[in-house]
């Protein structure tokens, strides 16, 4: 019989947040795993990790028991909590969910019961009280989260890919997987390099249905990439804390917000608009193939059918910077079109069904042998430790040492 020389136990593919919280888990608890990551950028949390405003959600938005709000409300504090251990900047500042019109003001409401539900403080303010916490702030009625903070994303990847031992391999992109489930799997990178592991977990984020694909697993969805664009507030004195507009529950994006950054600097954005590449931050970048790949979704088209309304305003305030201001104004009256300046767009990794309907759950699945990520957006950043163990012990369970 043949011997197999593996490089490694578990072979994770993605060195972002997840990735490097799963290589993390994996090694604290099963001390001995080899683990290895592969990572196709020079350095971590190069794309969601790194594009985000860097807000510590509260879970408050999420369907109670779903893994979004478990996973987000344990997350947050464990956050924190990381940070302060490893010296990594962060605060808790709490925020401010504000109704501008009359129909949201149900909407709102409801918000105070799903946190209340998810075990999140949540105190209701009338119109004067708002003003005691964003004097410049207008609204009808706001709801203010203790629990929301801030911190440097980045900085947490670097610390969890250090803590994990793992073996950390930058610049390799993976372009082929052979999956043997009796023995495990061979992954080619762009190198030429071949890496031997038993198990393989796919936290590959904008290119997770690939790697399921490549792997030869069919995920059953697909990645649309949808850009944020973001403005840096010039007048950041305008703004306190975090300020958001109340969601609109059709739609997975929480539009347009306020966030005061951990540099101190206020984050005005995003909107979401579909991306021409995975890696689209700008419209002057376009993939033909990536473009191509994702129109041949039925789900795209049905999605596009059913929120084209919601997409129109979003591309119209992509376009216009006008209407951006317009969309901000209705929380900060007093913003100016010169006060905002453009600011590094982010690409949020969304995964469509095929009847359309947008995944709105963390979603984990499982193949011989490996472990995929196939939906992990915002909150992922938040509940990434949480999500790092869940996927360590799915693929301990592959390797049958738990």
């Amino acid at each position: 019989m043949q011997v197999v020389a593996y490089d490694c136990d578990v072979l994770v593919v993605g060195g972002g947040i997840v990735g490097l919280s799963t290589a993390y888990a994996i090694t604290r608890s099963a001390p001995g795993t080899r683990v290895t990551v592969l990572e196709k950028e020079p350095g971590p949390a190069r794309h969601q990790t790194g594009r985000n405003s860097g807000v510590i959600h509260s879970g408050i938005y999420y369907r109670p028991g779903s893994l979004k709000a478990r996973y987000a409300v344990r997350g947050a504090a464990e956050m924190t909590k990381f940070c302060a251990e490893y010296g990594i900047a962060h605060a808790v500042t709490g925020k401010l969910i504000v109704a501008t019109e009359r129909d949201e003001l149900p909407r709102l409401h409801g918000l105070v019961q799903r946190g209340r539900e998810n075990g999140i403080p949540v105190r209701e303010l009338g119109t004067a009280q708002i003003a005691e916490y964003e004097p410049e702030v207008r609204g009808l009625a706001a709801i203010h989260v203790g629990t929301t903070g801030i911190c440097d994303y980045t900085a947490v990847a670097h610390r969890l890919g250090e803590a994990s031992g793992a073996e950390i391999r930058y610049g390799a992109e993976v372009v082929r997987i052979d999956r043997r489930p009796e023995r495990g799997v061979a992954v080619l990178t762009a190198r030429g390099d071949v890496v031997r592991g038993r198990a393989l977990v796919n936290c590959a984020g904008l290119y997770c249905d690939e790697i399921a694909r490549m792997t030869g697993d069919e995920p059953e969805v697909r990645i649309v990439p949808f850009r944020g664009e973001y403005y840096e507030l010039a007048r950041p004195d305008l703004v306190r804390g975090l300020v958001y507009p109340v969601p609109d529950p059709a739609f997975p994006f929480l539009g347009v917000h306020l966030t005061r950054g951990i540099d101190g600097g206020v984050h005005v954005g995003p909107n979401a608009v579909p991306a021409l590449a995975r890696e689209g931050y700008d419209w002057g970048v376009v993939r033909p193939r990536e473009a191509l790949a994702t129109a041949a979704w039925p789900g795209v088209w049905r999605m596009g059918r059913r929120h084209w309304r919601y997409g129109a305003g979003e591309l119209r305030r992509s376009v216009s910077k006008g209407a951006f201001v317009q969309a901000v104004r209705r929380l900060l009256p007093a913003v100016r079109e010169a006060d905002l300046v453009r600011a590094e767009a982010g690409v949020r990794a969304q995964a469509v069904l095929r009847d359309g309907g947008l995944v709105d759950d963390f979603l984990i699945r499982e193949g011989a042998r490996a472990v995929h990520v196939l939906n992990a957006p915002s909150p992922a950043a938040t509940a990434s430790l949480p999500i790092g163990r869940e996927v360590a012990r799915r693929a301990l369970e592959v390797l049958g040492t738990r």
